[in-house]
């Protein structure tokens, strides 16, 4: 009877051992989750996010829309100084730009003098700029209107003074800077394929494809574009969707047609 007892005895205090042992475990691993990470993890996590959002942003830059300073006159009152602009990377892809579509293109042809060209010593604003955070404010991107595609035969001026697309005046009044000609000065293009003869929309300001027909640089290269500026999106007073102007020019003859005339 005694014997029974003790094993009784000896199995209760294995069993309030073994108890105590598994509550010390669940105790233990309890504080070691309050205990404090420390400061490396977070900023670890925060350096991920940083770099997944800097990753996303190159992409939506170099894909799909990509962000714009407007760093002259030359459009107005279309687009005014320090306005900021948002192009369609990916439309550009899809499809050619058309007349009356306002584009965004690379200086290749060197309209900008040397001393006005992006001269930026400030790296961390470029690095910015380059992956897409910012919008790009270089100086080696010029933004115009399409006046005139490949195979257009572009004229200034008509007895009424203006400018004629493959024989038809077109009437620009509509974002025409408020008291400007369609040009001071007569001129007389056709446009090759696969380039384009661009005008600002302030004419008097604007030193466009017609500054250039002398010196054989008057047509932007459809390699050159990056794509068709389609909102001002700042500041914020001056949001809008911007127009392609497709009324200005729905009734042009196609090149085609005019040479045929002739």
């Amino acid at each position: 009877m005694a014997s029974d007892q003790n094993a009784s005895a000896d199995d209760s205090l294995g069993g309030s051992t073994v108890e105590e042992s598994r509550t010390a475990r669940r105790a233990a691993r309890r504080d070691k989750k309050q205990e404090p990470e420390g400061l490396w993890p977070k900023i670890k996590e925060i350096l991920l996010v940083i770099f997944y959002a800097l990753i996303i942003a190159f992409i939506v830059k170099t894909f799909l829309i990509r962000g714009f300073y407007i760093p002259s006159g030359s459009m107005e009152n279309t687009l005014e100084l320090n306005d900021r602009i948002f192009v369609n990377v990916a439309g550009n892809y899809l499809s050619d730009p058309d007349r009356g579509d306002i584009v965004v293109f690379k200086d290749s042809q060197h309209w900008i003098p040397e001393n006005q060209s992006n001269t930026s010593s400030n790296p961390i604003r470029d690095a910015l700029s380059f992956v897409g955070v910012l919008p790009d404010s270089s100086q080696n991107y010029l933004i115009k209107r399409v006046i005139g595609k490949g195979g257009d035969h572009v004229t200034c001026c008509s007895a009424d003074g203006k400018v004629q697309v493959n024989g038809k005046a077109i009437d620009e009044s509509s974002y025409l800077y408020p008291g400007a000609k369609p040009s001071d000065f007569p001129f007389d293009v056709t446009v090759p394929e696969g380039e384009y003869f661009v005008m600002g929309d302030h004419r008097n300001a604007s030193a466009d494809s017609r500054y250039h027909i002398q010196q054989g640089t008057e047509f932007v290269k459809r390699d050159d574009i990056e794509g068709r500026a389609f909102v001002t999106a700042w500041p914020i007073s001056r949001w809008t969707w911007l127009d392609s102007a497709d009324n200005v020019f729905s009734d042009i003859p196609g090149p085609k047609a005019t040479n045929s005339d002739k």
